[in-house]
This record gives structure tokens, C-alpha cells and sequence, in this order.
């Protein structure tokens, strides 16, 4: 005689801890650092185990319950942050990642409009992510869950308390926003000749070929986060980014310039004795570079350094 089938047994700490990379993925995504984005993880598998076990094993697919909870927890983070940055020092920018291969391939599972989507690498590449703080919460959401992860806009709707069809439109105008500011479009062999031509030019202090790397209406966004000394506006323009650049050289003349990929796109770590003190990542369009991003705050530079205490 059989046995009768016992309860209905929930998923193991295992399971759940492999969906931790793909919670990070999105988070990061979502709010541009990595602590906070460990945070948010953080937080959502302590409200998963803090619901009473028959209500997880009630819970059909764990891994869609975990990003829906990361993802709400994201948008109330995303509308804190607006208000905690106007107080932020200078600029804000995203949190520079090394390591490519564990910020682009978390995957994407299905949908029905690919078309529409971008890759995983210019999802997490610096670019995407300073312009996706110029949209509005609802509109990352809906952007990353739909066009980077792959989520219908049925189960974005649960997530961002909205109908399907006002988060295909939030998904839709993020895109056609994003679409307006994005300048970046080389190969990654073009962009890492334009790197490797700009390193070339910074240690020799070329002057000439310095400026023949940079685009007329080129933008130079520093973060120094108020612990170290850095442009606290936009710099515009050839001149003014060229002698900012040799300038900084001329300042730290033992510095070391070191081609490293940032945020999956070819770019430069600056060093000190052996520490990082800066992280250098840009947009390169037909051959020249339209945007450039220092990050010097030290709080952003852990994974550079060697030094994961945060």
C-alpha cells in the first residue's frame, strides 16, 4: 500500500541562498551601490523568515516572492535616496563594480518582447546606471524588472501597485528616455584602443592628444563624497576637462594608471602606492569620449582596495 504524500515540504536554506547572486544583480541595478543593494538582500530574506512556515510553504515559487519583496523594498529605498542626495556633497554617483562576470549574467528568463530589451552588460554599465537616476522610481522598477530580468508586467504590477498596462507605459517611457540620453555606442575594441590611447596621453601629459580623444561638448562628473577634494559640478568641454584631467595628474605625480574593466566596460583605476584612490570609468561615441565618471569617494572604493570592511 503506498504512503500517503506528508506535508508539503518549503524550500531549503540552500535553494534560497542561490538566488542571492540574482538579488544583488537587481538590487545593484535598482539603486546604483552595492551596500545598499547587500542591504536590501538583507532585509528580504529576513521578512522571508520571518513569515510562519505554513505561510512559505504556501508560497508557490519562492524565487518570484523573494524579487517581488527585493524590488518593493528597492522602490521605497529609490524615493529615500532622492531626498538624501540633494544633501549628498557634489556630485552622486553609482558605485563602481569590478569583477564583469558577477554583475552581468543574472540572467533573464523568457518574455515576449525581446526586441525591446538591452544586454546585460550595458544594463550594469556606468552610462545606464547615471542615467537611470535621472527617471523616476516607478520608471526604474518597471525598467529593470521588465527589460533587464525579464518579468511580465502582470507580476511588476503586484510589485509597483499599479495595472499591467501602466507599468508597460512606465517601462516605455523609461525607455524612450533613456533612448535620448544614452551616447555611448562603440565596440568593445574601439572602446578599450580610446582607454588605452587616454592613459597613453594622461602619463605623458600630451596635451595635444588628450584633447584629440575628447568630444567638443565632453562631460566630466567627479564623486568625492565630501571625504576628498573633487569638482563638485559638471565640467564641460575640451579645455576645461583636458586640464582637469592633467591637472590632477600634475597634483599625484607618482600615481599609476591601470586599465581595468568597470562595470563590464573597459576603463582605468587610479593608484597610489598600491591603493585605489580613484575609479575612472567613460562613454566613448565614434572614437571620442562624451562622458567621463571619477569616483574618488574612498566609502565607494572597498572592492578596488582590497578592503571589504564597510
Amino acid at each position: 500500500m503506498p504512503t500517503p504524500p506528508g506535508p508539503a515540504e518549503g524550500p531549503t536554506l540552500g535553494s534560497l541562498m542561490a538566488e542571492r547572486r540574482k538579488l544583488l544583480n537587481l538590487g545593484y541595478r535598482m539603486l546604483g551601490s552595492v551596500q545598499d543593494a547587500e542591504d536590501v538582500v538583507q532585509e528580504t530574506y529576513a521578512r522571508w523568515y520571518a513569515l510562519p512556515e505554513e505561510a512559505q510553504q504556501e508560497i508557490e515559487v519562492p524565487m518570484a516572492w523573494l524579487t517581488r519583496v527585493a524590488s518593493r523594498i528597492c522602490l521605497d529605498h529609490l524615493a529615500s535616496a532622492r531626498v538624501r542626495r540633494e544633501r549628498y556633497t557634489g556630485e552622486w554617483l553609482p558605485e563602481p563594480v569590478r569583477d564583469g562576470p558577477t554583475w552581468t549574467s543574472a540572467g533573464r528568463e523568457g518574455g515576449d518582447d525581446p526586441a525591446d530589451r538591452i544586454t546585460l552588460d550595458e544594463s550594469v554599465s556606468m552610462g545606464m546606471l547615471v542615467v537611470l537616476e535621472s527617471i523616476t522610481p516607478a520608471e526604474r522598477v518597471a525598467f529593470v524588472l521588465h527589460d533587464v530580468f525579464g518579468m511580465p508586467f502582470t507580476e511588476i504590477a503586484e510589485t509597483v501597485g499599479r495595472t499591467p498596462a501602466a507599468c508597460r507605459q512606465l517601462a516605455s517611457s523609461a525607455r524612450r528616455r533613456l533612448a535620448r540620453q544614452r551616447s555611448g555606442s562603440s565596440t568593445a575594441h574601439e572602446h578599450r584602443q580610446v582607454v588605452s590611447a587616454f592613459r597613453e596621453a594622461c602619463e605623458t601629459g600630451d596635451l595635444d592628444a588628450l584633447v584629440a580623444l575628447l568630444d567638443p561638448d565632453v562631460e566630466s562628473r567627479s564623486d568625492g563624497g565630501g571625504k576628498v577634494r573633487a569638482a563638485l559640478r559638471p565640467v564641460v568641454g575640451q579645455d576645461k576637462v583636458t586640464r582637469l584631467i592633467l591637472g590632477l595628474m600634475r597634483k599625484e605625480p607618482d600615481v599609476e594608471l591601470v586599465e581595468e574593466d568597470v562595470n563590464g566596460t573597459p576603463g582605468m583605476t587610479v593608484r597610489l602606492t598600491g591603493t585605489t584612490i580613484a575609479v575612472l570609468a567613460m562613454d566613448v561615441h565614434e572614437g571620442l569620449i562624451t562622458n567621463l565618471w571619477l569616483v574618488l569617494n574612498p566609502d565607494k572604493l572597498h572592492a578596488w582596495s582590497g578592503d571589504d570592511t564597510r
